[in-house]
């Protein structure tokens, strides 16, 4: 395990500078880099203290984290098809309404539509890979077709519909539990 490799992604992943994390911990920018570039080693003191900073104990710190996947294939998708409303969602990486965005490809049958939302704080970004749809926000409706996007903050109820006379495809990606 690279201790210095381990503290500096620590401090990234809270958003701190070498200077923040050093003035949060008494030590020096100058040290907290030489830290990370494994050229020093903290005091076990010293050590306690950037993990109670960084938000570690120690047994998290220790502890290996498994490789994680980062390539799905078509194998790892989940589809799920609802005829009543003439669409088939594909879940592109499974699992994804745990994580922050959730990336999905939507293929509507004429005149199929999506449930419709009721306003979230989410932030939903749609691709139109073929077709057209609408997307009706509160009393607004605006209208993409293949190769444009839409990109709306889910303040209002809303719903997307095809309205092409063929099927039409989307991938849409959402923050926060959209789906």
């Amino acid at each position: 395990m690279d201790i210095g490799q381990k503290i500096r992604d620590l401090r990234i992943q809270k958003n701190l500078t070498q200077e923040e994390l050093g003035e949060r911990t008494d030590l020096s920018k100058g040290y907290i880099s030489q830290l990370e570039h494994d050229q020093s080693s903290p005091s076990m003191e010293t050590f306690f203290d950037l993990l109670n900073v960084l938000g570690q104990t120690p047994a998290q710190f220790f502890t290996e984290t498994p490789n994680q996947q980062l390539v799905y294939t078509k194998a790892d998708q989940v589809v799920y098809e609802d005829q009543e409303r003439g669409y088939n969602l594909r879940w592109l990486v499974p699992e994804s309404n745990e994580n922050e965005m959730e990336p999905v490809m939507i293929q509507f049958d004429h005149a199929g539509e999506f449930k419709t939302f009721e306003p979230s704080p989410a932030e939903t970004f749609v691709y139109v890979v073929s077709g057209r749809v609408q997307l009706a926000l509160g009393d607004q409706c605006y209208v993409a077709k293949k190769g444009e996007t839409i990109y709306f903050h889910a303040t209002q109820q809303h719903k997307i519909i095809n309205v092409a006379k063929t099927t039409s495809e989307i991938l849409l990606v959402a923050t926060a539990s959209y789906l």
